[in-house]
């Protein structure tokens, strides 16, 4: 399938109303790169295209126009079930994410299986310069290292990251406000002893208040240490 017989297809779902909202919820992507094509709909599309192979070509094709192209691209990387093949275009798609979305998006359902062999991958994109891969990087180890595949060394790599880019800082808090969730004891002492910056501090804290995996009890103490910090917030 050509690229404009994909882009007809995704203006064909349009959804113009949902195209609007999107451009107030993501701007770092182009106004005028949002088509407006639901999630579901790019999914069922994204599936159509894996499993008659049309999707090849489009995934050899970039940059693309389109925001909803991005989406698209990231859902046919989810679906490849070669270990290898998935982390190479992996990696020759993060350069060209520019938005939150696309990044948390890909999510390749292969790399469950392949923890131990994905974990030097994860460690080389949150060292990368550019934000979304590094964003991406943390992502897959809040994904695939907060489990039964935990190691303390872990939150360790994230807490390390120094960024002045929002949506990193951001990813972090969500790390570590998932890892007080699943790994309490081992993560409580990166807030208690101040070890993130006060902003992450405090939009971890913020974001574990929210979280329904955390006890009253647990919530209370936080809230202390988030009292505690606001002298340092900027």
């Amino acid at each position: 399938m050509t690229e404009q017989e994909i882009a007809a297809r995704l203006f064909e779902m349009q959804d113009e109303a949902y195209g609007a909202f999107q451009v107030k919820l993501i701007p770092t992507a182009p106004k005028d790169s949002f088509i407006g094509v639901r999630t579901p709909a790019l999914r069922t599309f994204a599936k159509e295209l894996h499993k008659s192979g049309a999707g090849e070509a489009f995934l050899q094709r970039l940059p693309h126009r389109y925001f909803d192209e991005n989406q698209l691209h990231a859902f046919l990387i989810s679906e490849e079930k070669d270990f290898d093949t998935c982390v190479k275009r992996v990696e020759t798609f993060l350069p060209y994410v520019d938005n939150w979305a696309t990044c948390d998006q890909l999510s390749p359902k292969v790399f469950k299986k392949h923890r131990a062999e994905l974990l030097p991958y994860i460690k080389k994109w949150i060292a990368a310069s550019h934000p979304y891969t590094i964003r991406f990087g943390i992502r897959m180890l809040m994904q695939h290292g907060l489990d039964d595949a935990f190691d303390p060394a872990y939150p360790a790599l994230v807490a390390d990251i120094q960024s002045e880019e929002y949506y990193v800082n951001m990813m972090i808090a969500w790390y570590f406000a998932t890892a007080l969730a699943k790994q309490y004891d081992a993560v409580l002492p990166y807030l208690t002893e101040r070890q993130l910056s006060p902003w992450v501090h405090s939009k971890t804290i913020q974001k574990a208040l929210e979280s329904y995996q955390i006890s009253e009890e647990r919530k209370e103490f936080l809230k202390q240490l988030r009292g505690e910090n606001r002298g340092e917030q900027h």
